[in-house]
C-alpha cells in the first residue's frame, strides 16, 4: 500500500455544466487536463495549480467569515484560490457571472481576500498575498 495523497480532487456537481464549465475554465482561466465525458454524462478536470487541504473548525471559520465579509455566510466548504491581483480578478469574475460577496478587504494575516458565490452554489475567497515577492 502506498503512503500520501498524489492528487487532490474538488468534485462539484452542478445544474447548469456549461455556464461551469466557461465561468471556472475561460473566465477564471482554470486549464482543462481532460474530458471524461461519455453517453452517461459529462465530466471535465480543470488544473487548479497546487492544491491544499485546509480544515478549519467552526470557530475559526466563523472568524475568517467574519473578517473577508462582516458575518457568517459560508457552508462547510468553501473554495480559496490564490490569484495575483484580486481585484482584478474579483471584477473578471463578477463580469462572468459570479456574485459578489464582499471586494476585496485586506486581513489580518497579510493577503487581500474577496468573497463570492461562483457558479455550483461554491462560495470562493479570492486571496493575494500581499508579503510576497
Amino acid at each position: 500500500m502506498s503512503k500520501g495523497v498524489r492528487e487532490l480532487r474538488l468534485a462539484v456537481t452542478v445544474d447548469d455544466w456549461e455556464a461551469a464549465v466557461a465561468f471556472y475554465r475561460d473566465v477564471l482561466g482554470m486549464p482543462q487536463l481532460a474530458d471524461f465525458s461519455s453517453d452517461d454524462g459529462r465530466v471535465v478536470l480543470l488544473e487548479a495549480g497546487r492544491a491544499t487541504l485546509e480544515l478549519i473548525d467552526p470557530r475559526q471559520a466563523d472568524f475568517i467569515d467574519r473578517v473577508e465579509v462582516g458575518q457568517r455566510v459560508a457552508g462547510p466548504i468553501r473554495v480559496a484560490l490564490e490569484v495575483d491581483d484580486s481585484a482584478a480578478t474579483t471584477q473578471a469574475l463578477v463580469d462572468g457571472g459570479a456574485r459578489l460577496v464582499k471586494e476585496p478587504t485586506e486581513t489580518p494575516w497579510r493577503s487581500l481576500n474577496a468573497r463570492l458565490e461562483a457558479p455550483g452554489d461554491l462560495q470562493l475567497t479570492l486571496f493575494q498575498e500581499l508579503d510576497s515577492p
